[in-house]
């Protein structure tokens, strides 16, 4: 190229960087992800989420007179071998019930019920978990009160039928009523207490399942 040409190509290239002018970046902040609750690894709350449950944490709080809610949840299902089975009716319940209930469910109650019904269990009814009271007939502070215990009435299938306790436990068929000593056989394997109807009137309707200090089931 002879030099003539370079000088106006130099000429040209000058004149069109004076034309340019910067524009300052502007920073844009990124929203953050939205996240997942995070819980600190080694606790009752993490291994409830290990385990498949999906449940809601609750603050916690002291009540007076022997009742609080200390680690509770509000446990809304759990994972089955081959879905969930949704709980109804649950109050707060303290997260080490939450778990050894995730278990049961699991091992003791949906499997019996594809063994001795034919069909999974989807959802299990309750007649609740936390209540500032006394043991029936007593004077002293019932596992309810901590949220430690929870009443379970009823079992729904995925065929549709319902097995309650109240109805199942004597007045149902065979293999209704082998199932409902199953699960309540289950029970006692991961809980303190396990009540049934056999135990007395005040439970004709129900299994309570409860942590505490001592052991009995009936």
């Amino acid at each position: 190229m002879k030099r003539s040409a370079v000088l106006v190509c130099l000429a040209l290239s000058y004149a069109l960087a004076g034309c340019v002018t910067e524009t300052p970046h502007r920073i844009v902040p990124l929203s953050p992800p939205a996240q997942m609750p995070t819980y600190a690894a080694g606790t009752c709350q993490t291994e409830l989420l290990d385990r498949g449950g999906h449940f809601r944490s609750i603050a916690d709080r002291n009540y007076g007179s022997g009742c609080a809610t200390i680690d509770s949840v509000r446990l809304l299902s759990v994972r089955s071998d081959e879905g969930n089975v949704t709980l109804s009716g649950l109050g707060p319940l303290s997260c080490t019930v939450a778990l050894k209930a995730a278990a049961w469910v699991q091992y003791g109650v949906d499997r019996a019920a594809r063994a001795e019904l034919g069909s999974p269990v989807v959802s299990i009814e309750t007649l609740g978990s936390y209540a500032c009271r006394n043991v029936a007939n007593s004077d002293r502070r019932s596992a309810h009160a901590t949220a430690n215990a929870i009443d379970v009435s009823a079992f729904d299938l995925a065929d549709g039928r319902k097995i309650s306790v109240l109805r199942g436990w004597t007045g149902g068929t065979s293999s209704e009523r082998r199932f409902l000593r199953l699960v309540a056989k289950s029970a006692c394997r991961r809980f303190s207490t396990v009540l049934d109807p056999d135990y007395n009137e005040v439970h004709r309707d129900h299994l309570h399942l409860e942590l505490g200090a001592s052991h009995f089931c009936r």
